[in-house]
């Protein structure tokens, strides 16, 4: 076994350069088979969220509340727009004095 000394500065340069290789290497061997898609919920997803039914859901497609995207005959939510309709419907609870 062969021992190499290295200076403090020199080894840090080092080890920043096997973080910047092992970065690149990860987002190269990542599968990109979804392309992004697991961020979108569909009408399941979003009734389960919301505790509502999907005729509910259809409302609110119909009434412009609940943006949505829509492939052939299946619709597609993002996860922000569902989070937005809960916070915008928010009422705190009141407290008696």
């Amino acid at each position: 076994m062969e021992i190499i000394c290295i200076d403090k500065r020199t080894f840090d340069e080092l080890v920043v350069r096997l973080n910047m290789i092992e970065k690149k290497v990860t987002g190269i061997c990542s599968p990109a088979k979804d392309a992004g898609l697991k961020k979108w919920m569909d009408n399941q997803e979003v009734c389960g969220v919301l505790r509502v039914s999907k005729r509910t859901l259809q409302v609110y497609r119909e009434k412009g509340l609940m943006p949505f995207t829509r492939i052939k005959n299946k619709f597609f939510y993002k996860p922000e727009d569902v989070q937005s309709m809960l916070e915008s419907n928010y009422h705190p609870q009141k407290r008696k004095p």
